[in-house]
């Protein structure tokens, strides 16, 4: 069985490894992190490990996972997969070796695609040349101001197939996003009791870019106390566009 998922965007999680740590401030409120504690307190192997309580927390440490490489290869059914929804494969110690080992899981396992998102667009854009790109791994990156708009700059280096960027949790505008090469855009809001306010001009201004460069655009959430408090409308109607090499496929 694949490991289903809540996410609007995806419909499978793969974690080839577990664990990670803050870099920018959309990291603050994570939900991995805070998944973790729970996992780790039940018991789960995969979060056993701590990390740096400066950057991450308890069950949060970095992990490999061997074990969970084949995985995707014994599920039949299509499907999208979201890759390391529980970490980040461009962490800087996980291994070149083993990233280029998932790389080439998702090669083999060519029914399904694969959506690897990270903020470390810095090391993705350093080792791109070393992986192979094939068509159904779609690459994207995680921005949630203006302040880390660069990342999209990192990801325009990288020959995959679909570009995408993850502006959630989005805390603030980005006029100097540039949508030139990107594929896909999502945005959402921040979840949780301690969530930040998406401001309906933001999410608004990102649409009519995405739109005036024919980029796909998916509104996922407003955010709040739970993912779902605040709904998914914006002006009147939900926003599930994909990009148009899924759209094509379907």
């Amino acid at each position: 069985m694949a490991d289903r998922t809540a996410i609007e965007w995806t419909q499978a999680t793969w974690n080839p490894t577990t664990g990670c740590d803050r870099v920018s401030p959309g990291c603050d409120h994570c939900y991995a992190l805070t998944l973790s504690k729970r996992l780790k307190a039940m018991g789960q192997p995969k979060y056993q490990v701590d990390g740096d309580s400066r950057t991450s927390g308890p069950g949060f440490g970095l992990s490999l996972h061997e074990d969970v490489l084949d995985t995707p290869l014994r599920w039949v059914q299509p499907r999208y997969v979201f890759v390391n929804s529980m970490s980040d494969l461009f962490h800087e110690r996980v291994p070149v070796a083993f990233i280029v080992s998932v790389f080439e899981v998702m090669e083999r396992a060519d029914q399904h695609t694969f959506q690897v998102l990270t903020k470390r667009s810095k090391r993705l854009a350093a080792i791109a040349s070393s992986l192979r790109w094939p068509p159904n791994v779609w690459m994207g990156v995680s921005i949630e101001s203006d302040r880390y708009t660069f990342r999209a700059d990192h990801l325009r280096q990288v020959p995959a197939a679909v570009r995408f960027l993850s502006v959630e949790p989005m805390i603030g505008p980005v006029p100097s996003l540039e949508l030139g090469g990107i594929d896909w855009v999502i945005a959402g809001g921040e979840s949780g009791p301690d969530a930040r306010v998406l401001c309906r001009e933001w999410v608004a201004d990102l649409r009519d870019a995405c739109r005036d460069h024919e980029v796909a655009f998916f509104f996922k959430q407003w955010g709040g106390r739970t993912p779902k408090a605040g709904g998914r409308h914006l002006e009147g109607r939900t926003w599930d566009e994909m990009p148009r090499v899924a759209v094509a496929a379907r």
